[in-house]
């Protein structure tokens, strides 16, 4: 019962809310989501702790494996531990989210209890559609927290372009889903396995055909879109620019990432050794490089973070892509630093927004000097997101890059370095204008006009509360500390665990062996060691690039003039800034945040996925 009630909890405290929401006070609504939120923390910190021994497995009504008509939630080690990482993120949120706003309604915290339920529901579902169902439920949540200011214009266009990409992934889902019923007559993902899998599926080869092949592009398309992989991301920046803070730190730290896990389930539990993984490796690779470098050319901070995690997320689907335990092993330590380190930076972001109402790091030059604890969060969260060990962003590399390498990627540990040190240095620099500059002036900041036709540029048009704090009090400020802590330990978990739970997760009969036989089989694997003199030579050589990156920062931010150069020295500056500006231009021209663009784009994504995925 531990499953099911970890879902429906918070959806019976949401309709609670949801109902008698305009009658309750302010701190009643409060308190009852946080203690929801606590409450699904506990249960599903227990279920983690039970499921390397004990996995739970429900089959909701009764009807067991063999009717047809089952439906199971199956709670092994990855999907325990993203359930976990999502109710602290959430409680997180809601913890932030007391004094951040001032007039916020209970519907608020009935969609964010919501939210909860549908991630939580969609990480245990073994079921095809009910995971399809759970997903579309969690992105028509997002949509609506997305758009939670209708009176921002920005709010709202921000909103339709996050709903109609979605939309348009969910229904080529829906469609992949019913190739796959139409074959095998099974919607359980370790029946229809199965059933692919089985010596008279007519599958010569062990490769898939054309049905199959068709079937897996079009399920991977819609998490693809979650997951923001080149050329599906194009929604991901405009929706984290709008969307209230608290809100981003579940985007950003867990739903983005569950799209990746998505394509992982599927694939293992479906149709594992029946279509190549290149086509996520090549999309992935390109969201990483393409994330770091319009990360680097973001000024409004919260757009800067969400590049990053395009950036990140891209590097994760490398990881699932290497089809190995051992990618997936450094992916889950990617995921869980990256979840702490994230979440800790946006509601440090947030803390600034509500002191200064404005966004743009160029209006905020020396301002956060009075916040402390806000710029030591920007400070460990850059050095994080450039592999300070022990955080789980370096231990999930170092590992990632073993596996790789032995598949012979050589690219792989560059490219790491490489988008993880952009990314980094990009939010150092946020650190060292923000937190160590010099004030240009006293007065208020000014208006910048959104530019490229994004949303959420710069000045004030992105104030999310009507009340200006003071100071930042510690319940604003206590979630990011503890979530910076977490990720900062997360590379310290021990890798025997973590190599078993990816090693299971791997095994296509293993799970189908716990979900319809009641049965888990497990390994004996090898450990998963971050601590190599290879790991620790990448992260040195990510964190000296980073510094690198952030220098230029620290000489404008204390207002320090440049002389002494040769002229050719300041003409080859000046025509190497005209060849960047250039460059920039044409990737904001890209992000030109009209739909149309971006569906154009979501349908040459397919075709290339297609392509790539086609055994030739």
């Amino acid at each position: 019962m531990i499953l099911q009630v970890t879902i429906a909890l918070p959806v019976l405290a949401a309709a609670l809310l949801a109902a008698a929401g305009r009658w309750l006070p302010r701190a009643a609504a409060d308190v009852t989501a946080l203690t929801t939120a606590a409450a699904v923390t506990a249960l599903t910190a227990l279920t983690l702790l039970r499921a390397p021994h004990r996995p739970q497995v429900a089959w909701l009504g009764g009807w067991g494996p063999g009717t047809g008509v089952g439906v199971p939630l199956a709670a092994d080690t990855p999907a325990a531990a993203l359930s976990c990482v999502t109710a602290v993120l959430t409680l997180a949120a809601l913890a932030f989210s007391w004094r951040y706003f001032t007039d916020v309604h209970a519907i608020f915290h009935a969609l964010i209890l919501l939210f909860l339920a549908s991630m939580c529901a969609f990480t245990y579902s073994g079921d095809l559609l009910d995971a399809f169902v759970f997903f579309q439920l969690m992105s028509i949540v997002a949509v609506v927290l997305t758009g939670y200011r209708p009176e921002d214009p920005s709010s709202v266009h921000g909103a339709i372009n996050f709903g109609i990409v979605q939309s348009i992934g969910a229904y080529l889902t829906l469609a992949g889903i019913a190739l796959v019923y139409g074959r095998t007559g099974e919607l359980v993902m370790a029946s229809a396995g199965r059933a692919l899998h089985a010596p008279g599926a007519g599958l010569g080869g062990g490769h898939a055909d054309a049905l199959i092949t068709a079937s897996f592009v079009l399920i991977c398309t819609g998490y693809l879109v979650k997951a923001a992989a080149v050329p599906f991301h194009f929604w991901l920046a405009d929706a984290h620019a709008v969307a209230p803070t608290p809100v981003c730190v579940l985007f950003s730290g867990i739903m983005v990432e569950l799209g990746v896990y998505g394509v992982a389930r599927t694939y293992w539990a479906v149709f594992a050794g029946l279509v190549p993984l290149t086509a996520i490796a090549v999309l992935g690779s390109a969201a990483a490089a393409l994330g770091a470098v319009m990360c680097v050319l973001q000024h409004h901070i919260k757009r800067l973070l969400a590049y990053a995690t395009i950036s990140q997320t891209g590097l994760l689907l490398v990881g699932v892509a290497a089809g190995t335990p051992g990618g997936l092993a450094g992916t889950a330590y990617y995921l869980a630093g990256h979840a702490g380190a994230k979440g800790a930076l946006f509601l440090a972001a947030g803390a600034l927004l509500n002191r200064h109402e404005t966004a743009d790091a160029r209006d905020l030059r020396g301002r956060g000097r009075g916040m402390p604890v806000s710029g030591a969060t920007f400070l460990i969260g850059a050095l994080c997101l450039a592999g300070l060990p022990p955080s789980g962003l370096y231990a999930g590399r170092a590992v990632t890059g073993h596996a790789a390498l032995d598949l012979g990627w050589w690219w792989f540990p560059p490219l790491s370095i490489a988008a993880s040190a952009l990314t980094a240095g990009a939010v150092l620099r946020v650190w060292l204008v923000v937190f160590r500059g010099t004030p240009a002036d006293t007065g208020p900041a000014p208006s910048r006009p959104p530019a490229g036709g994004q949303s959420g540029q710069g000045g004030r048009e992105d104030r999310e509360t009507t009340a200006t704090l003071r100071s930042i009090p510690w319940i604003m400020l206590a979630p990011a500390v503890a979530l910076l802590a977490a990720g900062l330990a997360s590379g310290l978990l021990p890798g025997g665990p973590v190599a078993d739970a990816a090693h299971v997760f791997a095994n296509r009969d293993a799970y189908a062996g716990l979900v319809l036989d009641g049965h888990l089989t497990r390994p004996d694997a090898p450990p998963a060691d971050p601590w190599t003199a290879s790991g620790l030579g990448g992260a040195a050589a990510t964190l000296l690039l980073t510094l690198a990156i952030a220098a230029p920062a620290a000489r404008r931010a204390t207002g320090r003039a440049r002389t002494g150069r040769a002229r050719t020295g300041r003409t080859a500056v000046r025509l190497a800034g005209r060849a960047g500006a250039a460059a920039s231009a044409r990737l904001h021209a890209l992000h030109s945040g009209h739909i149309g663009d971006y569906a154009a784009w979501l349908t040459a994504g397919v075709a290339v996925l297609g392509l790539l995925t086609t055994r030739f």
